[in-house]
């Protein structure tokens, strides 16, 4: 059977970062309640429509780990799933302790995947994070002690205002010498979301060379320690991958829980993205009224398709085919952001991971 993912979105915050964008409030856990009863509803609908069993389930936010286990074990316990299907749940270091975590293992969570962000104090104000350095190790050391010693992940984010490279440096050897250490690693480049804070103060904008040289320290200092990179923004020891990501970057079909999550379906023709609507009051009313939940989606013809899929798996190990890239051999500028990765494909050099957008240009399917 084909992998099929689930993903839940828990839209609740303690505070907003600076640089979110997403469907998130801090203003909303009055709803927490029915908002997963909602959930539940609308997963025992989808089953009863023909939503397969998922290999991998993913809650994200928001901050998930906001959720009691009991009631994250409700929707579980809604979502039928494969055996040995991966659960993963984002988890914000100053929301868990031992036993809450303990309560995520016995509902089913297999993974947990920790917002880190950074071990530096001021970069993490700077970035507008509630927890602090020393939270970290600690909600480490409580996932060890609740069953996911070799199932962690930690997310990390370069280039806030502030972080010079020796405090990036810093960032990355705390994480490396966490204890346990992480199995899997996360390193994003700080982004401007339109209608964020962060937009709106152009002094803290992230300067690209900068990025440009922190991403090439995380790939040397996670490569050493035996982190390979597998996307790239992502790195894993072996047979630690995020399965629920990769499902997304190999465009499997996946079903989107909650206000604005978003699903995907493969057709005869090719295939259908659609979102649900932005907001929790706004899906209750819908789940309230037995009425789907969507709120707009979009046909992909085949065309469409096949080119996604070449602009997906170049930022990926598997790399492309060949001929996705003709004549890249004679052209010394592609040249030196692909290099052959055998059997017939094209992978992204490191240089080339920082251009990927370029590249992705000059593919043709």
């Amino acid at each position: 059977m084909a992998p099929f993912g689930v993903y839940v979105h828990v839209p609740f915050c303690v505070r907003r970062c600076d640089y979110c964008a997403f469907a998130t409030w801090t203003d909303r856990h009055h709803l927490t309640v029915p908002y997963v009863r909602a959930c539940e509803r609308e997963l025992v609908r989808a089953v009863a429509d023909g939503m397969p069993p998922a290999s991998s389930v993913f809650f994200g936010g928001g901050t998930p780990s906001l959720l009691a286990p009991e009631l994250l074990a409700g929707i579980l316990a809604a979502t039928p799933r494969e055996p040995g299907a991966e659960v993963t749940v984002e988890c914000n270091p100053e929301t868990v302790d031992t036993a809450k975590l303990r309560g995520y293992r016995d509902a089913g969570v297999t993974r947990v995947s920790f917002g880190v962000q950074s071990m530096t104090p001021h970069v993490l104000a700077a970035l507008g994070r509630l927890h602090d350095a020393p939270a970290v190790p600690l909600a480490v050391a409580a996932a060890s002690a609740a069953g996911f010693a070799t199932t962690y992940s930690v997310d990390l984010i370069f280039g806030g205002a502030g972080e010079g490279l020796a405090d990036w440096s810093a960032t990355l050897a705390a994480v490396l010498a966490l204890d346990p250490p992480p199995a899997h690693v996360s390193a994003y480049g700080l982004t401007v979301e339109p209608g964020t804070p962060l937009a709106a103060d152009a002094a803290r904008h992230p300067d690209p060379d900068d990025q440009a040289e922190k991403y090439e320290l995380a790939d040397e200092l996670l490569a050493a320690a035996g982190l390979e990179w597998y996307e790239i923004s992502n790195w894993a020891r072996p047979g630690a991958e995020c399965r629920h990501n990769q499902l997304y970057w190999a465009q499997g079909d996946y079903r989107g829980v909650g206000c604005a999550a978003h699903s995907h379906a493969r057709t005869d023709h090719g295939a259908r993205r659609w979102w649900n609507v932005r907001t929790p009051e706004r899906y209750l009313d819908r789940m309230a009224a037995g009425v789907s939940p969507e709120a707009a989606g979009e046909d992909l013809d085949a065309g469409t398709r096949r080119l996604e899929a070449v602009q997906l798996a170049l930022r990926t190990r598997d790399g492309v085919p060949i001929d996705a890239l003709p004549g890249w051999a004679d052209d010394p500028a592609l040249a030196s952001l692909v290099e052959p990765a055998g059997l017939g494909r094209l992978v992204l050099t490191r240089r080339g991971r920082l251009l990927a957008n370029e590249v992705a240009l000059r593919l043709q399917v």
